[in-house]
């Protein structure tokens, strides 16, 4: 017979940095949420049936559900965007791009992006 020793299921708590991480890989579910979320929105649209999706939208569950989910997802996105350094190694003439100049084009990128999409909705 061998010895197995009792499991932690509370590892995650030990390091700020490991609960982070389970918090990051919890908030893929509110980005499906999300994604499932603007499907629904295409499909009432696509079938006429836009009226019945805002009444269905303005309950209060599904109000707080969104309101998480922004939260959520935003973590989520402000999480990746600053990880992306440790992914992307980028050279120029055999120069190392610094960690800082990475995160900082990639949230620039996401304020352009996200300005551009207020300016055509507006």
């Amino acid at each position: 017979m061998s010895y197995s020793p009792p499991r932690d299921r509370l590892w995650f708590l030990r390091r700020r940095a490991y609960l982070v991480f389970v918090l990051r890989e919890l908030t893929s579910l509110f980005v499906a949420w999300s994604a499932v979320y603007l499907i629904l929105l295409l499909d009432a649209f696509a079938d006429g049936a836009l009226p019945a999706f805002w009444d269905w939208a303005g309950t209060p569950w599904v109000l707080a559900l969104n309101v998480v989910a922004l939260a959520a997802v935003t973590f989520h996105a402000v999480t990746f965007l600053n990880l992306a350094p440790k992914a992307t190694v980028i050279r120029l003439d055999g120069w190392r791009v610094p960690d800082f100049m990475i995160v900082g084009g990639n949230f620039s990128a996401w304020l352009a992006v996200s300005a551009l999409i207020l300016w055509v909705l507006w």
